[in-house]
């Protein structure tokens, strides 16, 4: 005896070889036994072969006619057997029956099944309604073809033209218009942006990078909400007059300097904080704002700032004005080094003038600081910072073990044009970082963060706190440790409240600590332990890293377009380790697939070719080798340094400084307006 019963949803035939009272022993028709249910027992014959039975019943089933089923099938549930019957008379066989069952099966839209063998006829407004999904869905394939190779060839279909830039960064994936284009994607083999390059849909790769970044960090547009700015107290007015050195496009100034000559060889020098915390209180609709976006953004030729323009204008360090600041004073012999007092003040300083660093690196040489004969502008001034700012460096140097490099070159990267235009004129100007002025507002931005971090700790008040470990990452904390990298028992970001939400986090506690004393533990904004503090540290490193990274890609993709610009085929370059390299006179890297083993800091000349500016690479090869001496600077270390931490080299080869070899000159985010002229690398390190 044979059966017919269903297993895993398919038909199965087999031999009887035993029967229990619930299931039965069966040797199927691929010979394997098995034990199988009664209740999957669709029913059981002798007049067929089981091994040809599905086979026939298949070619049966073609005659069918599924819409002529319907008509004359009962109206009720029915047995498959019934309807043999009734179809193809009372001599209807094993073969009919599969047949009929097999069809009612593969047509689930006109017959209902009911239990085994069991069917009922869909009701006929059921079956009309299913009927229409079908075509619809059967048009909706098709035209999701048509679609697709209108792509395919280049071709926008016109209805679909005013959703394609949704398919950069927020597609509706269950639409029928992206399953065309990601199936075109797939056909061709390309990436999503690539497409849409290709189809016009953005004008050109910077385009997609920006507007990529943009609705990631920015979605609902870049404006600064219109928030009121509160009185500010009233503030004792400082004797000094204070000097800004920024350079020439800043429109942000968050810091500048004083001096007040006692006698001798003793001075007071004076570090002005801008002072938004004044009217920025924890939790308000401003620092919602500022907490949102948590730093500015830089890249070549723009920027987005964190706070609204009229919170810049107002504490904006700017000349003429008598600005609220968060003052600094540090009494010193500049002969010895011995710093004889720290003072911290809530005041307003008049700004005599913003002086620019451009003009001033020109004439602040190092043997113009040192000469005693020298001419130079703003003497009384620098002098006597330089001569102090040498005691600072030599006493970092003396507890990081080893001397600071500062001779590394950086790159001002100047646009004449729209940042948005990829034509406009891209100048790299190289920029040496250890020049005097930059070195001594340096050494002063590492004083007042170190001071001022040592002041929160002291009083123990939370802070948001950097430290690094002779050979570990830079962590932030709430917590003061050593930072080795920079040399300093604490260190902390304080120094930029107008472009980083951690230096206005860290500006609150402090004016708790001037105001209060002692007892600012008790009336600070934040209290130890909260875990808000921990909240901040997690969206700021999260959200600091995703504009370091856009800044990045910016600067790689102005690189290119620089080579581009110029017309270079053949450039020299330096070997970093193993396969990566770093272009001569162009702050860019990459791989040279099969590059000889050669030693750290070799010069070679290797040309260039098929530069991508949507991937951001470029093909190179080894011409030459032009010289095998080892070059005396800390390539490598430098470049790992950096790099955020989510990132590789391979990912980002654009140097953009972060960690120890930033806050070692310690301005670690871009300086506000600097970046819109330079490098990422640059700016930071003008100060922190």
């Amino acid at each position: 005896m044979y059966l017919l019963f269903e297993e895993s949803g398919q038909f199965k035939t087999g031999t009887i070889l035993s029967e229990a009272e619930t299931s039965l022993q069966v040797e199927s028709s691929s010979g394997k036994r098995i034990k199988i249910k009664r209740a999957n027992v669709i029913f059981t014959f002798k007049d067929v072969s089981p091994l040809h039975l599905l086979d026939q019943a298949n070619e049966l089933s073609k005659e069918l006619d599924i819409e002529f089923l319907w008509e004359i099938s009962p109206k009720e549930t029915f047995n498959v057997t019934r309807l043999a019957k009734e179809y193809y008379g009372d001599d209807a066989g094993t073969v009919e029956q599969t047949a009929l069952l097999l069809f009612l099966h593969d047509h689930p839209m006109y017959f209902h099944r009911k239990g085994k063998g069991l069917y009922a006829p869909a009701p006929e407004e059921i079956l009309q309604a299913a009927k229409l999904a079908q075509e619809k869905k059967r048009l909706q394939a098709e035209q999701q073809q048509q679609w697709t190779q209108d792509f395919v060839k280049g071709i926008v279909p016109e209805e679909l033209r005013s959703i394609m830039p949704s398919f950069l960064t927020n597609p509706d994936k269950n639409t029928i218009a992206w399953k065309a284009f990601a199936d075109a994607v797939n056909e061709l083999g390309i990436q999503v942006p690539e497409l849409l390059l290709k189809l016009n849909v953005f004008p050109n790769a910077l385009a997609v990078h920006r507007q990529k970044f943009l609705a990631i960090a920015f979605p609902r547009g870049t404006a600064n909400p219109e928030i009121p700015i509160p009185p500010i107290e009233d503030l004792p007015t400082a004797t000094v007059e204070a000097f800004s050195v920024d350079d020439i496009s800043t429109t942000e100034v968050d810091d500048a300097f004083s001096i007040q000559h006692l006698g001798d060889n003793q001075y007071i020098f004076g570090i002005h904080i801008a002072c938004p915390a004044l009217v920025i209180d924890r939790d308000s609709p401003l620092d919602l704002a500022a907490r949102k976006r948590m730093s500015t953004v830089y890249f070549p030729g723009d920027k987005i700032p964190m706070q609204h323009e009229d919170v810049i204008k107002t504490f904006s360090l700017d000349a003429g004005k008598h600005s609220p600041a968060l003052s600094l004073y540090v009494t010193a012999d500049i002969a010895t080094g011995e710093i004889l007092n720290e003072e911290t003040k809530l005041e307003r300083v008049f700004i005599k003038e913003n002086l620019r660093n451009n003009y001033l690196e020109d004439v602040l040489t190092a043997e113009a600081l040192e000469s005693t004969d020298a001419d130079i502008p703003y003497a009384e001034l620098f002098k006597p910072m330089w001569r102090f700012s040498k005691f600072l460096r030599a006493k970092r140097d003396e507890r990081r073990g080893k001397p600071e490099k500062n001779d590394r070159v950086e790159y001002l990267f100047r646009l004449e044009g729209s940042p948005d235009d990829p034509d406009s004129i891209i100048t790299l100007d190289p920029r040496v970082r250890n020049a005097p002025i930059d070195l001594l507002v340096a050494e002063f931005m590492i004083l007042c963060n170190s001071t001022w971090a040592k002041l929160l700790a002291s009083l123990g008040l939370p802070g948001i706190f950097r430290s690094q470990q002779q050979f570990g990452r830079v962590r932030m904390s709430t917590h003061a440790l050593p930072h080795h990298t920079i040399g300093v028992e604490q260190y902390a970001w304080t120094s930029s409240p107008l472009r980083r939400y951690v230096d206005l986090f860290n500006q609150r506690q402090l004016i708790a600590a001037v105001k209060h004393g002692v007892s600012a533990r008790l009336v600070a904004p934040y209290k130890p332990k909260e875990i808000d503090i921990f909240s901040i540290i997690s969206q700021f490193e999260s959200i600091y890293t995703l504009y370091l990274t856009h800044q990045a890609r910016m600067e790689r993709f102005w690189c290119l377009r620089y080579i581009q610009q110029q017309h270079l085929s053949e450039v020299e370059a330096t070997v970093i380790r193993e396969e990566l390299v770093r272009l001569k006179d162009i702050p860019i890297t990459t791989s040279i697939a099969g590059l000889p083993e050669l030693e750290k800091g070799t010069s070679i000349r290797i040309a260039i070719d098929k530069i991508d500016l949507y991937n951001l690479t470029f093909e190179a090869r080894l011409l030459k080798i032009l010289d095998t001496a080892i070059v005396d600077v800390d390539i490598e270390d430098d470049l790992s340094d950096t790099l955020p931490e989510n990132l590789s080299l391979d990912e980002i080869e654009t140097e953009i400084e972060v960690d120890s070899s930033v806050e070692s000159n310690p301005e670690i985010a871009p300086n506000p307006d600097n970046i819109l002229n330079t490098s990422i690398t640059a700016e930071i390190n003008k100060k922190d």
